[in-house]
């Protein structure tokens, strides 16, 4: 039964890693279509969301299946919880990288942001696909500094964020009422798409060392 048990512990892993690796998929071709206005690879995101949400239910059942047969505890029960908290963040990734993508099939043919904000939201872009591939590796490996590479990704991204609301809301900002729209919305999928890897990230860290690292506002 115990090695039923660890066979069941690592197929969650698995399936954590395999959910993180779509979600990086998906907000690379989202951030692509995003800056590109290429409308094949946002309807490529937005069709591919249902999967990654498909998986995350079922991995969600295989949790809570194990927690009514199995009842683990200690480690082994932060394991499954974990893994039921992280199904969540994961999902809601692939929503963010979803709405970067219907953003750029709602403005196709044209870009969805001013050529000014160009520049910044590519800087955004990569970003969140870095974070992404890492929190793939850091499911996979429980490399610790991984996790801090991802919030010193995050603070960059944060400082981003900013200097967009610090450009729509300037005495110098020329763009139309949808311009502003487009991108205040745009820039808060980046930055809440990071967010949830951050949260991600801090809760394997908790798993691999027993250590919690506090929110920071």
């Amino acid at each position: 039964m115990r090695e039923v048990f660890q066979q069941e512990l690592r197929e969650v892993q698995d399936r954590l890693v395999e959910i993180s690796g779509l979600v990086a998929i998906s907000i690379d071709n989202a951030t692509r279509a995003f800056n590109e206005s290429n409308v094949s690879l946002a309807e490529t995101v937005i069709a591919d969301d249902d999967k990654i949400d498909e998986l995350t239910v079922n991995l969600d059942e295989l949790a809570i299946n194990i927690l009514a047969r199995q009842q683990p505890v200690a480690r082994d029960l932060r394991i499954v919880v974990s893994a039921l908290r992280i199904s969540a963040s994961l999902e809601r990734m692939g929503d963010m990288a979803e709405h970067i993508a219907q953003l750029a099939r709602y403005r196709f043919p044209d870009k969805v942001v001013p050529k000014s904000l160009r520049g910044t939201f590519s800087e955004l872009g990569a970003l969140d696909v870095a974070i992404a591939r890492k929190l793939t590796k850091l499911l996979e490996t429980e490399d610790v500094s991984l996790a801090e590479e991802i919030r010193n990704d995050d603070d960059q991204i944060d400082a981003l964020h900013l200097s967009v609301f610090d450009k729509v809301l300037g005495e110098t900002w020329k763009g139309a009422t949808v311009d502003t729209v487009d991108a205040t919305l745009a820039s808060r999928y980046h930055e809440r798409f990071a967010d949830h890897a951050v949260s991600i990230a801090k809760k394997v860290q908790y798993l691999a060392t027993g250590a919690w690292i506090p929110e920071v506002d």
